[in-house]
């Protein structure tokens, strides 16, 4: 039996003996799970607000039907030293703050009330990964995932490790603790309510067997199974234990991944667990959105866990999605003494033995972020992972070339690109096997860090880097795939960042609000049409007007180009200087430099033509036009016997030029000869405040629920305004509230927030308000559900 213990918890930031054993003192408050020890604000602000000793405590209820049981107490995280008091009397201490733990609480609780205390140490001076050195991501504080009592028989079934295979052969590992003499097990596969498959056996022996007409898992179509143990003494049963598996084939071999038998080039993201205000305490559903983010919005089919064990929230939606996830150990450089290395041997042990049930899980990590080689240690993170699970390999990612290889998967950070060379390095550069199986696991980020609010060309710059490296990889001979750095924005030490304590690495903001080199990868997958052009078309952005390159970021065939209504050019995806990418950005800068390409070269008579275009151009006071621009209207001129004037109507069609009237661009995506997506671009002649959730029905049960909101500023076309950076003021109605300020500020036309549920049911409502006069609202509407379980 599980019960819930997110609520009734009370919080103080200075921890003494007189709070664990239930004085009541100044300072503390009443809090659910999860919970940060400290909010903090949005950027500028350092660790400091989170690095302390702090204390929660709970009243525990146990009936006298209990006695006679065994109990447990099961922490999510508790972030990063936890020492658990019950009636002022230490039972246990957990020294990792990503993964879950567990308490006995059996012989020590009494009938009726008990004083459940949790004292956590949040310094970054503890002696443990990820601690020791500096660290690029704040580690912030708190019992920041749910908490559990879990209520067993004296013989229960402690764990089950299934390894289901693509053929549907299946075997299995339970754990029984307790005295099982004469008991079985019987498990079944089951699909929804119905039975695909079952086997009997006794507790010592290891059942093998197979179901039958099975879906595989596959990133398509991730078909999700239940495989129930049944502890059984005769027809009784003593206990159940239930887990979600898939049946799927994961390898990484020297030319690649494969699942299933197919080959599958890797493109993902690495995601941090955090977000504004609260650093790491969401509940679930927030949690769970980032995976479909990924997946639905940026088109990603993996993710990498930077740098440590995420919520099982989360891992169970990528097992959902079909997208797959390389989790790691905690750590990031440093490899400390050997009490801080022994430690590093129970977060791979932990982590294995936490997660190895998820199909979406095809990687282990086993190496710490960056660091050096250490044979010593990791030979034992090594045989460790493969003698918990033997049906997965690990990696280890480093940033060092020709390092020595203990685990199954080269895995390296590859930051060669510095926008003019080339995206990655050949495997042979970098490996020290070229026979074992080659990944990048980061690249970008720090190399070229871009705001929402940058100008124009840095954020084209920062989306074509990010190309850059995806069609490289593509055409990189024995790679596997990549992770780009990183999902979205997050908080940083001050040895990192722009100063503002922010890591602008991501193609996301912190509120997983879209920079334009997020379009990159939404245009990689072929679920949903994907539009989006590179620039406003606002000249005066540009200097000497001169907006320069320009690229559609489409998963379609084509884009057609309207200037005021008159068609200009259609410009197939094969106008583009990248080779190996599925939808590679598509150059629309101009349509004639295209034609040039494909019609006879230039003739020496031509110098002619540009000596009168640059009579030409002084007269009619277009003297800003640069040498390609004269060759290209020479060539009009050449080709089709113009004079100079039509030359220049017709080139002018696209190129609009300072002093012209300003324009409004309709860009078209077409497949498959149709008409898939519309977009248009032109000055901005009105505003328009947007707002919304990840959710719109919130559930308050186990804990409170949340949703994201991300706001946008927009014009009449519905385009992003990148320099509104205005503050718009948040009031809720009904049964949520805000987490965070009152204020939301906009960076670049783009912000967010978050709200939770209360505790009750009914209709509630976010009213937002753009606070520079203009009067712009937008209103979001929530449905909240409130079934709160009963706790102890």
């Amino acid at each position: 039996m599980k019960i819930d213990l997110n609520r009734g918890w009370s919080f103080i930031k200075t921890c003494s003996e007189a709070f664990i054993s239930g004085a009541e003192l100044e300072g503390i408050s009443e809090v659910e799970l999860p919970h940060t020890v400290s909010v903090t604000p949005f950027d500028y602000f350092d660790e400091s607000e989170y690095q302390m000793i702090s204390c929660y405590r709970r009243k525990l209820n146990v009936p006298a039907e209990w006695i006679g049981k065994r109990i447990f107490l099961c922490i999510g995280a508790a972030a990063h030293f936890a020492e658990v008091f019950l009636n002022g009397e230490k039972l246990s201490e957990h020294r990792s703050g990503y993964t879950a733990f567990k308490t006995e609480l059996t012989e020590r609780l009494r009938a009726g009330e008990n004083l459940l205390a949790i004292r956590v140490d949040s310094r970054e001076t503890l002696d443990q990964p990820p601690f020791g050195f500096v660290i690029d991501y704040m580690t912030y504080g708190g019992l920041y995932r749910e908490a559990w009592l879990e209520v067993r028989e004296k013989t229960f079934i402690e764990d089950v490790f299934v390894k289901p295979e693509g053929s549907g052969h299946i075997s299995a590992e339970v754990t029984v603790s307790g005295p099982a003499d004469g008991m079985t097990l019987r498990h079944t596969v089951l699909d929804g309510e119905r039975v695909i498959a079952q086997k009997e056996c006794g507790v010592n022996n290891a059942p093998e067997f197979r179901a039958e007409g099975i879906t595989k898992w596959s990133l398509d179509e991730p078909k999700l199974y239940t495989f129930r143990t049944e502890l059984r003494s005769g027809s009784e049963t003593v206990d159940v234990f239930e887990t979600r598996i898939g049946f799927r084939d994961a390898s990484f071999l020297e030319d690649g991944f494969y699942l299933n038998g197919e080959r599958i080039l890797i493109r993902g993201l690495n995601r941090h667990q955090s977000y504004p205000f609260v650093g790491y305490a969401m509940p679930a559903n927030v949690q769970r959105f980032d995976a479909d983010i990924l997946k639905n919005e940026l088109g990603c089919n993996a993710v990498r866990t930077s740098h440590y064990p995420q919520s099982q929230a989360f891992i169970d939606r990528c097992d959902e999605l079909g997208l797959l996830v390389f989790t790691e150990i905690p750590g990031w450089q440093h490899i400390g003494g050997e009490d801080w290395k022994q430690q590093a041997l129970e977060n791979v042990r932990e982590m294995i033995l936490q997660y190895r049930n998820h199909p979406s899980i095809v990687l282990w990590g086993v190496r710490i972020n960056e660091s050096n080689d250490d044979d010593a240690l990791y030979e034992q993170t090594n045989e460790l992972a493969h003698r918990l699970d033997p049906t997965r390999q690990t990696g280890g990612v480093r940033c060092i070339k020709k390092s020595n290889l203990l685990e199954d998967v080269y895995t390296y950070n590859d930051f060669v690109h510095e926008g003019g060379n080339k995206g990655c390095e050949p495997k042979k550069n970098v490996t020290s096997d070229v026979k074992k199986p080659y990944l990048v696991t980061e690249y970008c980020g720090h190399m070229f860090p871009t705001k929402t609010f940058d100008c124009e060309e840095h954020r084209l710059e920062h989306a074509l880097r990010h190309a850059n490296v995806l069609d490289s990889v593509a055409g990189t001979e024995g790679l596997a795939g990549s992770f780009g750095w990183c999902m979205f924005d997050y908080n940083t030490h001050m040895d990192f960042g722009s100063g503002d304590r922010v890591c602008y690495h991501g193609v996301l903001d912190m509120f997983r609000n879209k920079k334009l080199a997020a379009e990159v990868y939404a245009s990689q997958q072929d679920e949903r049409p994907v539009l989006e052009l590179s620039s406003l078309m606002d000249i005066g952005e540009h200097p000497a007007a001169n907006r320069g390159k320009v690229f559609a970021f489409t998963n379609a065939d084509a884009v057609r180009l309207y200037k005021n209504g008159s068609f200009i050019a259609e410009f197939p995806k094969s106008h583009t200087p990248y080779k190996n990418l599925a939808h590679p950005p598509i150059d629309i800068d101009d349509f004639i430099g295209d034609a040039i390409e494909k019609n006879e070269p230039f003739k020496p008579k031509q110098a002619a033509y540009v000596k009168d275009l640059i009579n030409y151009s002084s007269r009619f006071g277009f003297s800003h036009l640069r040498p390609k621009h004269y060759l290209k209207a020479a060539w009009l001129m050449l080709r089709y016997r113009m004079s100079f004037q039509d030359a220049y109507a017709l080139y002018g069609k696209y190129n609009s030029n300072w002093g012209d009237a300003a324009t409004t661009y309709r860009i078209e995506a077409v497949k498959d000869g149709k008409t898939v997506g519309v977009i248009e671009k032109g000055p901005a002649k009105a505003v328009q405040l947007t707002a919304e959730a990840s959710a719109d029905t919130l559930s308050d049960g186990a804990s409170y629920d949340a949703a994201l909101v991300r706001i946008a500023l927009r014009d009449q076309y519905g385009s992003v305004l990148p320099f509104a950076n205005e503050a718009v003021s948040l009031e809720t109605e009904g049964p949520i509230a805000l987490i965070g300020p009152k204020l939301a500020m906009l960076r670049g036309g783009l912000g967010g927030t978050f709200v939770k549920t209360v505790g009750a049911a009914g209709k509630a409502a976010l009213k937002l308000r753009l606070e520079n006069g203009t009067g712009a609202e937008a209103r979001i509407e929530f449905n909240v559900t409130a079934d709160r379980p009963a706790e102890q």
